[in-house]
């Protein structure tokens, strides 16, 4: 399985992109011994439309044109769940993983929004909770968690989750 975080915007060089790329190298290192070929980070430039609704739509059809047909999507949005916790996203990521689907694209949209089409492509919504977040945080948010299920389902002590569980 791919694993492909595509996000609306460049991350500026800073702490946000070092962590970012930390979360991602560990994902990365981790993940082959779990069927995990691959974990990449797929920046497209903001939309220059005047309207909003013309920039979402642009963005969306570029974030679409990334998202293989067997890919499970993941869209982060502050109208999402958040009710998820790590194991959960760990556990469908296994399942998504085990059912065959050749990659998981967890979609970051831009300071528009995300447009219908990419909600409705979205196997999830997913929050970060109520607030709303820098997209550089949402993406080291991104990263941590897949690293973070992957870690679950290796069995690595990284997560310790809840010990009454």
């Amino acid at each position: 399985m791919r694993l492909l975080v595509v996000a609306i915007g460049r991350l500026k060089n800073g702490p946000e992109r070092d962590l970012a790329a930390r979360y991602r190298e560990r994902a990365v290192a981790l993940g082959k011994g779990l069927g995990v070929t691959s974990c990449d980070l797929t920046e497209i430039p903001e939309s220059r439309a005047r309207r909003a609704s013309d920039r979402v739509a642009e963005e969306a059809a570029a974030i679409l044109a990334l998202v293989p047909a067997d890919a499970a999507v993941i869209a982060c949005d502050e109208r999402g769940r958040s009710d998820w916790p790590s194991e959960r996203i760990a556990d469908k990521i296994g399942a998504w993983r085990d059912a065959g689907r050749g990659s998981l694209v967890i979609v970051i949209g831009g300071a528009d929004g995300l447009h219908e089409n990419v909600r409705g492509r979205a196997d999830h919504i997913l929050a970060f909770g109520a607030a709303t977040l820098p997209h550089g945080l949402v993406r080291v948010l991104a990263l941590e968690q897949v690293y973070r299920a992957l870690t679950i389902l290796a069995g690595h002590p990284y997560h310790r989750g809840d010990p009454e569980a």
